[in-house]
C-alpha cells in the first residue's frame, strides 16, 4: 500500500477528444510494440505498449473511494482528461448506479425508503454484480473491448460503510463474487478529515444517509483498517485530498503514471 501526500446519476462517457475513430488511428500510428508483440505478432489496435510496458487488449481498472466530500468525482474527471492526454479511451462511471437496482439503493440512501442495513448491504452487492456483468454496458465488457474503466466506489465502499454496521466477515463474504470477477488494478484513496469533508457535504442541499460526522469518522477508520488487511493483494494508494485540486491530482497521475508506464 502506498501513501502520497503532500509536502506544504448516470454513467459519464469520455472518450479520447480527438473522437473514438481518430484515437484508435493515433493509436496503431503511435504503438511502440516490444519484442514480445512482434513476436507473436500483435496487430489489434488495443494492442500497443506504454513506455516499454507491453499491455494486453484488456483495459484498465482504476477505482477512487474516499468519505463523502472527498472530492472523488472531481478528480475522477481531471484524470479522465489526462488519460485522453496519452490517447487512453476510457469512461466514468460510479457505484450505486444508474441502473434499477442502482435506483433502489439511491432511495434508500436519501431516505425515500426505509429499510434495515443487512438489506442495503445486499442491495449494494446486486448493483455491483450487475454493473461488472450487465451484457450491454457492464464494466467486463467494456475492460475487455480495451477501454479504461475509472469508477466512484466499489467494494472497499461496502467493507467501510456497510462493514461498520452489520458483520464485516459477512459483507466480504457478500461481495467475494465481486472479488473474484473484477479486482482494480489501482484503488486511490482520497484521504480527507471527516470534518473537512462534512463542511463540504454541508454545502448540498440534501444529505444521505451515513452523512454524520460520527458515521464519517468511523468509517474512515473502516476504510484504513481493510486496507491493511488487503494490503498484500491489492493495488492500493493513498493520496491526500487537498484545498488545491491540482495538487491532489499531481499525486494521483504519479500512481496512475507507474500503473500505464507513462
Amino acid at each position: 500500500m502506498t501513501v502520497l501526500y503532500s509536502r506544504s446519476h448516470h454513467d459519464v462517457i469520455r472518450m479520447a477528444s480527438v473522437g473514438l475513430t481518430r484515437s484508435f488511428a493515433a493509436l496503431r500510428m503511435s504503438a511502440r510494440h516490444c519484442v514480445k508483440c512482434v513476436e507473436f505478432g500483435i496487430d489489434n489496435i488495443f494492442d500497443f505498449c506504454y513506455n516499454t510496458f507491453c499491455m494486453d487488449t484488456k483495459g484498465k481498472f482504476i477505482v477512487f473511494e474516499g468519505l463523502d466530500g472527498s472530492g472523488k468525482s472531481t478528480q475522477m474527471k481531471l484524470l479522465s482528461r489526462y488519460l485522453e492526454e496519452h490517447a487512453v479511451p476510457n469512461i466514468c462511471t460510479h457505484e450505486p448506479t444508474g441502473s434499477p437496482f442502482g435506483a433502489l439503493v439511491h432511495d434508500c440512501m436519501s431516505g425515500k425508503t426505509e429499510t434495515g442495513e443487512y438489506t442495503i448491504a445486499a442491495m449494494f452487492a446486486a448493483d455491483r454484480l450487475d454493473h461488472i456483468q450487465n451484457p450491454e454496458n457492464g464494466m467486463l465488457k467494456t475492460l475487455r473491448a480495451g477501454v479504461t474503466v475509472l469508477c466512484d466506489r466499489y467494494y472497499f465502499s461496502s467493507f467501510a460503510y456497510n462493514g461498520g454496521l452489520v458483520p464485516l466477515a459477512w459483507v466480504e463474504e457478500l461481495n467475494r463474487p465481486a472479488m473474484e470477477l473484477l479486482r482494480p488494478d489501482l484503488v486511490l484513496f482520497l484521504d480527507l478529515p471527516p470534518e473537512a469533508g462534512m463542511e463540504r457535504v454541508g454545502r448540498r442541499e440534501e444529505r444521505e444517509r451515513y452523512e454524520t460526522l460520527e458515521r464519517q469518522r468511523n468509517t474512515r477508520e473502516n476504510f484504513l483498517h481493510v486496507f491493511e488487511k488487503y494490503r498484500d493483494v491489492e493495488n492500493i494508494v493513498i493520496v491526500k485530498s487537498e484545498e488545491e485540486k491540482e495538487r491532489t491530482q499531481a499525486h494521483i497521475r504519479t500512481a496512475v503514471d507507474a500503473l500505464f508506464g507513462f
